[in-house]
């Protein structure tokens, strides 16, 4: 059953701009410095997605590859490319993934308030339409894709085979505490084993929980304090390569996590806060990262 648009609406934050809150689940997205600062720092940047698609384009590579976890109402995926529009010869192929493309439907309609959609408005009515949407963009070329489900079973399936492997992550699933189901251990390591072991990955996200940075290295990345974005002071890098990782996490982070009364992985989408197991706390202090 598709959800209405009528379950979403615009607010305008303290800082003037504008965004889209779904009133069923009670939240905002990209809340207090707005769609395009949040996406500009939080994956633009961090990522250092110019830089990586102009190596990739000079090299004469594959495509360079965009996973796009919570597609929502595109503010980060049009961020990105707007970021991009620039570099030369860039092949770039976006894999946005969401429950429900309604957000999106109902952003379009407030294309001109929201302010960041100019230019992308036709790519973006195509991509509601088929799903699926190739056009030129400056001298380069993008291919853009909406898979749409429940994006856990979907990692789990065949099908997710046939997707190409992701070079860049953004991740912007709701909250632990309203989508737990997002957030577990068996997500992220779906996510890690889906990386080409020759094409360095990173993924970057809004959080800095410990639980979630613990989930993350137990899953096999390598990880960091990532980029200060709005109200929050630090968000969180991940990496298949360390070199992708610039503030990688140190012995006094560990020492916090071992303290922490939220720390342990969930196994299960079901939200609850633990402090580390003894099994838990063995296999962290052996990752490589602080060995």
């Amino acid at each position: 059953m598709s959800i209405p648009v009528s379950n979403y609406q615009l607010v305008q934050l303290t800082n003037g701009s504008w965004s889209v809150r779904s009133l069923a689940e009670g939240e905002t997205f990209h809340p207090v410095v707005g769609p395009v600062a949040e996406a500009q720092a939080l994956y633009v940047e961090q990522l250092q997605l110019p830089a990586r698609v102009a190596a990739a384009a000079e090299n004469g590579s594959q495509e360079f590859v965009i996973w796009d976890v919570g597609l929502g109402a595109a503010a980060n995926t049009l961020t990105v490319l707007r970021a991009l529009h620039g570099i030369d010869r860039h092949r770039v192929r976006i894999v946005s993934f969401d429950h429900t493309a309604t957000p999106l439907e109902f952003a379009l309609g407030n294309a001109e308030r929201l302010g960041y959609f100019g230019g992308y408005e036709a790519p973006v009515r195509s991509l509601l339409d088929s799903g699926r949407v190739e056009f030129a963009h400056g001298s380069g070329v993008v291919t853009w894709e909406f898979v749409g489900g429940d994006f856990p079973t979907l990692l789990e399936s065949e099908a997710s085979k046939a997707l190409p492997a992701p070079d860049a992550i953004l991740f912007d699933a709701y909250s632990p505490a309203r989508n737990p189901v997002m957030w577990t251990l068996p997500v992220f390591r779906a996510l890690r084993n889906r990386v080409d072991p020759s094409r360095p990955c990173a993924l970057a996200t809004y959080s800095r929980a410990t639980l979630l940075r613990v989930t993350l290295l137990l899953a096999g990345w390598w990880v960091g304090a990532g980029s200060a974005t709005g109200e929050k002071e630090e968000t969180t890098l991940a990496a298949s390569d360390r070199s992708l990782v610039g503030r990688p996490l140190d012995q006094t982070w560990i020492g916090r996590a071992l303290r922490s009364r939220s720390a342990e992985p969930m196994v299960e989408p079901v939200y609850r806060q633990l402090p580390l197991s003894d099994e838990t706390r063995a296999r962290l202090l052996a990752h490589p990262q602080f060995g």
